[in-house]
């Protein structure tokens, strides 16, 4: 067991780091060595206060009494970080162009700098962030009382589990100092608390190892490996049945809301970043974070409820593991994790919330004070803003004690947290509304908050008092006036589950009501002007707000404004920077809208958009809004967004046209080679006659002892080839006839049937000596068409020599089969041979065509390309089928029967 000497001295001293880490991180940041604080690793780390106790302790305790629930707490997060590009990075970009101090700030400066909405956003982030600081001091003081044991026991005087209250409110007191000393040197949220975001990615690396840590130990020391582990868990530890049940998606939903709009992580994902290009590795860097925090999660929870005793508290088995066999190191370091999970958590909150109080609700009362009017002296707004801040640090802290002193009764940390997440998701309308809908107005988002926040209490915040605050015990469990239906963790009953039905009437009363105030109230000058800006943050040029804004005020009287907020030092820079800009050299600037617009977005970073421009207002006279300047951006708005549909039409057709070009160029290519092929082959078809004519002349003319045979069958040869020549010569010619429309036709009423017979006749030479067996389905009755008789039968004679002259198969068979089929004459042509491959039939019946390669010595290979042109011409169709089991190439003819005879033409097959 540990002493309590020790416990208090290793804590002391890792304050004591801490304090010397942030320490260091301000004095750098004061010399301008920022390049390591203002990396993206140290702006992920900083992210991870995330993280708290709820996560470090409470995710094993949510796993071992809801099984896989705990994933919900990380996978949340993961998501929104991942789809960085569409959210986090259009809110980063904003804080940055509009120097925004807050999430109060956001949403303040984007619906017409609305003090109202301001001081509403910052209550209800105080009272929902209220349970979360609560858990933080349950969670370090109770794992000061497990970590201490009897030891604490017995110098406190308390009863075992009983909450230790004097030790929680030291340790708030000790976080406060800290907060005070280290998140309140400087009033501009712009200018980053460096030594506080030093200290918190120390303790983001200390938890993370903390808990890997402990995990490994449970896993390989206590445990001998993951399988032993896994095989120790009860089948009912996973609650499988309840994975993306109502429960499941609720939770997911409200971890993914909670990174964004809880005010600690607003301000360091925000208002701490000093590169937007750092969300690009957070964006992966985060998640894993998150993946190594959760990876021993559920082996610990299986694990502490293996081998700690029944009724241990769950939520401390990252203590109590170690601690039951004796590994005290390993303890301490677990507690010190915690210790970093807790503390982390509040000093970014308090920083935050502590803004939100001084900027929104301190300064506005204050201007209405006489105290600061326009006669104050230099530098007294920011010592007010200072202190107020200071006070406000202990009276949030001072909350968070008196909320863990009333619910101190609850043990489930997880269930404290949600509260806190359900409470902050009420700011989700209004910011998604008013970054992606221009219509989304301040009276829409007032109302809206209004309505969620109130069932937010009624429905979750308040009953977590157990009655002991506003809400009696009878009334959370009858519901008002004994009226079931109104009872608040069961509301009209829509879901079982209180958190679940929570959310549901909360958030979804919430948006209804911002959209229905939202579509029926007009938005005022200033909101349209906001609205364009937030909007279209990324086309929107924020230097131009001064188009829109016109307004007068004396150099003097903003210098004098300027220096009591920022102080002297900083307020003559501004001046003396701008009045350079200006080319005036020695002299304060020239008042014109650009420069007060600016000094506005200055004096914002310090105490917020709506008090800036409330003071502002106080020196500057005449503010006018041009309606035709908003009419102009809102039109220049509508003009870019349909100039980029049109430019991303035409980009799809540019995209088309270039296919259908490169299609074209490629087919071109195609047929060029085909074109010197079929070149190629003709030239070759011609020289072959041509050699042999010239060479069997010259024999002839040279020759005085050729015999009369010789002579003669040499005479033969060249008549032959001649033939040859000229029927080559007649079937190019042919061609080009067909192709052009110029050829001769004898159209008459024939019977295809009768030229199927006359082309078999002519053939049978051939096939004969080819030993091709032809056969001919029929005989049938007439088939009438309108047709030349000669072209016609030439397309036969075509077909019928090509199946002879290329069947290669051992039986080779040629079958002819023809028929009425739908009004029309068709005639098959098939045979058995090895067919025609996939390439070939695409180019089959074209004159470029490859096929030329498969050219006999007996012709050029024409022949289809002039028959398809022939069935083109009367009207008709070639076409070459799919072949049929055991067969080779199949072509079929089909012409229009003859006019008279199509009406009571038969389906006849023979």
């Amino acid at each position: 067991m540990l002493s309590a000497n020790l416990i208090l001295a290793v804590s002391l001293a890792y304050v004591a780091l801490l304090f010397l880490v942030a320490f260091l991180g301000d004095r750098q940041a004061s010399r301008g060595r920022t390049r390591w604080i203002q990396s993206p690793l140290i702006y992920t780390l900083s992210i991870s206060v995330y993280c708290t106790s709820w996560t470090f302790y409470g995710a094993v305790g949510s796993a071992a009494r809801n099984g896989l629930e705990f994933a919900t707490i990380y996978l949340g997060p993961t998501l929104v970080f991942v789809g960085w590009w569409f959210l986090l990075r259009k809110l980063v970009r904003i804080g940055r162009v509009h120097r925004i101090t807050s999430i109060a700030d956001l949403i303040s400066s984007r619906y017409g700098k609305s003090n109202t909405l301001a001081v509403m956003v910052t209550l209800i982030a105080v009272i929902g962030s209220t349970p979360y600081i609560a858990l933080q001091l349950k969670a370090v003081t109770t794992s000061f009382q497990v970590i201490g044991g009897d030891v604490l026991e017995g110098l406190t005087g308390l009863p075992a589990g009983e909450p230790d209250f004097r030790a929680a409110f030291w340790i708030a007191a000790g976080m406060a100092l800290f907060t005070i000393l280290f998140g309140t040197r400087n009033i501009d949220a712009n200018e980053r608390h460096h030594g506080v975001v030093a200290a918190i990615a120390l303790e983001a690396l200390v938890k993370l190892v903390a808990l890997v840590a402990v995990g490994i130990f449970v896993v390989f020391a206590l445990a001998d490996g993951p399988s032993e582990i896994f095989d120790r868990a009860s089948p009912q530890i996973l609650h499988s049945e309840e994975v993306f049940g109502p429960r499941w998606i609720a939770l997911t939903f409200l971890a993914a809301t909670a990174v964004i709009c809880l005010p600690r992580q607003f301000q360091v994902t925000v208002v701490e970043n000093s590169d937007e290009r750092h969300l690009a590795t957070a964006a992966w860097m985060f998640p894993l974070y998150m993946f190594l925090m959760s990876l021993f999660i559920l082996p610990i929870a299986i694990g502490g409820l293996h081998f700690m005793p029944e009724g241990a508290n769950p939520d401390m088995f990252v203590l109590t593991l170690p601690m039951s066999v004796g590994q005290d190191a390993l303890a301490m370091l677990a507690f010190l994790g915690g210790f970093s999970s807790a503390t982390s958590m509040v000093i970014v909150a308090c920083i935050a919330l502590s803004t939100m109080v001084s900027n929104h609700i301190v300064m506005p009362v204050a201007l209405r004070l006489p105290g600061l009017g326009m006669h104050g002296q230099s530098g007294d707004v920011r010592q007010l803003l200072l202190t107020s801040r200071r006070i406000s640090i202990c009276l949030i802290l001072a909350l968070g004690f008196l909320y863990f002193r009333l619910s101190g009764k609850s043990d489930a940390l997880a269930a404290i947290g949600l509260i806190s997440f359900a409470g902050v998701a009420q700011f989700l309308p209004s910011i998604i509304g008013g970054l992606y809908w221009r219509q989304a107005s301040a009276g829409g988002a007032v109302a809206g908050l209004a309505a969620g926040f109130a069932l937010w209490a009624y429905t979750l915040f308040l009953p977590s008092f157990e009655g002991d605050f506003l809400l009696s015990q009878s009334v959370i469990a009858n519901g008002p006036w004994g009226i079931a239906g109104l009872r608040p963790q069961s509301l009209f009953g829509i879901h079982d589950d209180a958190l679940v039905n929570a959310l549901f009437w909360s958030l979804g009363v919430n948006t209804i009501v911002f959209v229905l105030g939202s579509l029926f109230r007009d938005l005022r000058p200033l909101e349209q002007l906001q609205s364009a800006l937030f909007v279209d943050v990324f086309r929107s040029p924020l230097e131009d707000e001064h188009r829109f804004i016109r307004r007068f005020a004396t150099a003097e009287d903003l210098f004098v404004l300027a220096q009591r907020i920022l102080g002297p030092e900083k307020a003559h820079r501004i001046f003396r920077d701008f009045a350079r800009r200006q080319g005036r050299e020695r002299e304060l600037p020239e008042p014109s809208g650009a420069f007060i617009a600016y000094l506005e977005r200055q004096l914002a970073g310090s105490v917020g958009a709506a008090s800036a421009r409330a003071m502002v207002s106080q020196v500057a006279s005449g503010e006018t809004i041009s309606l035709n300047e908003l009419m102009t951006i809102a039109n220049e708005t509508a003009r870019l967004m349909e100039y980029s549909r049109q430019v991303e039409q035409k980009s799809q057709e540019l995209e088309a046209a270039a296919a259908q070009l490169r299609a074209a160029n490629e087919r071109l290519q195609r047929l060029d080679a085909e074109k010197d092929d079929f070149l190629s082959q003709v030239s070759h078809e011609v020289r072959t006659p041509m050699t042999s004519i010239r060479s069997f002349s010259e024999i002839l003319l040279e020759s005085r002892d050729l015999s009369s045979d010789q002579a003669q069958r040499f005479i033969g040869i060249i008549h032959e080839e001649s033939l040859r020549l000229t029927r080559l010569l007649d079937e190019i010619l042919d061609l080009n006839l067909l192709e052009r429309g110029e050829a001769s036709w004898q159209l008459a009423r024939i019977d295809a049937q009768e030229a199927v017979g006359r082309a078999i006749d002519t053939c049978q030479g051939l096939a004969r000596s080819a030993g091709v067996a032809l056969e001919r389905i029929g005989p049938l009755p007439a088939l009438p068409v309108q047709a030349d008789a000669d072209r016609l039968r030439q397309v036969f004679i075509n077909l019928l020599t090509n199946a002879v002259i290329y069947n290669t198969a051992p039986a080779p068979r040629v079958l002819v089969e023809c028929r009425m089929e739908g009004g029309r004459a068709v005639v098959e042509v098939s045979d058995n041979g090895t067919g025609i491959d996939a390439e070939q039939r695409r180019t089959l019946f074209t004159k470029f065509s490859r096929n030329w390669a498969r050219a006999k010595p007996g012709g050029a290979g024409l022949g289809l390309a002039i028959s398809w042109q022939i069935m083109h011409r009367l009207g008709g169709a070639l076409d070459l089928l799919p072949a049929r089991p055991g067969e080779g190439a199949r072509f079929r003819v089909s012409l229009p029967l003859a006019a008279a005879e199509t009406a009571a033409a038969p389906q006849v097959r023979g």
